[in-house]
């Protein structure tokens, strides 16, 4: 693999943590596509993250499960829809008075909890 892309993969995966870390404390940033992203991005290039990702006591098992069985955890995915739903909803009530952006973040919300929840269970 070019060196060049080696990098861009490892920043673009450092980026992608660090968001899905700041998505654990901030309910409208998600945190589990932001750590899938980073364990591909890592996979592909640097062993040591993707081992360490994988590692995780929080993280780890879950990434585990997502990337050998597609797989969610029953908890995760009600944590993830309750939380997500809290954060777009407080959006949807206190942030915006406009009935398109309403219905833009409605059906955000539905297609991704649509998505979650079609997931198989771990």
């Amino acid at each position: 693999m070019n060196i060049f892309v080696r990098y861009m993969l490892v920043g673009i995966g450092a980026v992608s943590f660090g968001l899905g870390l700041a998505g654990v404390f901030l309910p409208l940033i998600p945190t589990t596509p932001f750590l899938l992203l980073s364990a591909a991005c890592w996979m592909r290039s640097s062993d040591k993250a993707y081992a360490r990702l994988l590692s995780h006591k929080r993280f780890g098992p879950v990434i585990r499960d997502y990337n050998e069985n597609g797989t969610i955890p029953v908890k995760t995915k009600v944590i993830a829809i309750l939380l997500m739903s809290l954060g777009i909803g407080s959006t949807m009530l206190f942030f915006t008075d406009s009935t398109l952006i309403r219905i833009i973040l409605l059906a955000v919300a539905i297609s991704v909890a649509a998505y979650v929840g079609s997931r198989p269970s771990s």
